[in-house]
């Protein structure tokens, strides 16, 4: 990312709550692409670059704060638990794929094909059962879900994307004020967003409404942090890797 760019993010209210998440997504969408070991070099290469850019722009967005209150902690801990509970009971978004989506777009003249499992992450399958280099991705994945993800999702999801449906001059929306349309599509575009599509949206529900409780930021950043960390202890305790 050129200084020039990120220059021009700084003078934006928009691009510096915006452009973050795009390069997370862009770099997301590599992950993979490029034989099986791509999967966590770019993810490891996303953890630099979009913490990088967190930690430079964050004098810029004034809601990006940490509170470590006993909302946040009993929030974080909840979802967790829902995100582990409910697991069994629902379809991921492959199967609503193959199930639902991709035979409605069959019927219009579309063939989309059947989905593409999602790739389980599990570096000790790759680079070799407790190699270093395997106990690398696995502590990277852990930082970088717990102190790089929350504040780039939950600007993007709960500050920006949130008021910005409810007024595009967004700056001038308050936090706190609830509405139905933005509390539930943007709960729907963070869900779909993870396999776990069921869990994702009553996940974006319960940190949406912690903002709208607390009206501001800081504590569903931290709650969010809780669930990725804790969900993260549970992923390398009980092996359970289809969690990443």
């Amino acid at each position: 990312m050129s200084l020039d760019l990120l220059n021009r993010a700084v003078q934006s209210p928009t691009l510096v709550r915006v452009l973050p998440f795009g390069i997370f997504l862009a770099l997301t969408y590599f992950q993979g692409q490029f034989g099986a070991s791509s999967l966590y070099w770019f993810y490891a290469a996303k953890t630099v670059v979009c913490g990088w850019m967190v930690w430079t722009l964050r004098p810029r967005i004034e809601e990006m704060k940490w509170k470590f209150s006993l909302e946040a902690v009993l929030v974080g801990a909840g979802v967790l638990v829902m995100w582990v509970g409910i697991d069994a009971w629902y379809p991921h978004m492959g199967a609503v794929m193959d199930r639902y989506i991709n035979p409605f777009f069959s019927r219009l003249g579309f063939n989309a094909g059947a989905a593409t499992p999602p790739t389980i992450w599990n570096p000790h399958v790759v680079f070799g059962e407790n190699s270093a280099l395997a106990w690398f991705f696995i502590v990277t994945r852990v930082l970088g879900s717990t102190l790089v993800v929350p504040p780039l999702e939950e600007v993007f999801y709960r500050s920006y994307l949130y008021r910005y449906i409810a007024r595009p001059n967004f700056q001038s929306a308050s936090l706190r004020v609830f509405l139905w349309g933005p509390f539930v599509i943007t709960a729907l575009l963070f869900g779909f967003t993870h396999n776990q599509w069921l869990a994702g949206i009553l996940c974006g529900f319960a940190f949406q409404g912690l903002v709208l409780w607390k009206g501001r930021l800081d504590d569903a950043i931290a709650a969010h942090a809780i669930t990725n960390f804790l969900l993260g202890l549970w992923v390398i305790w009980k092996g359970a890797w289809q969690f990443w």
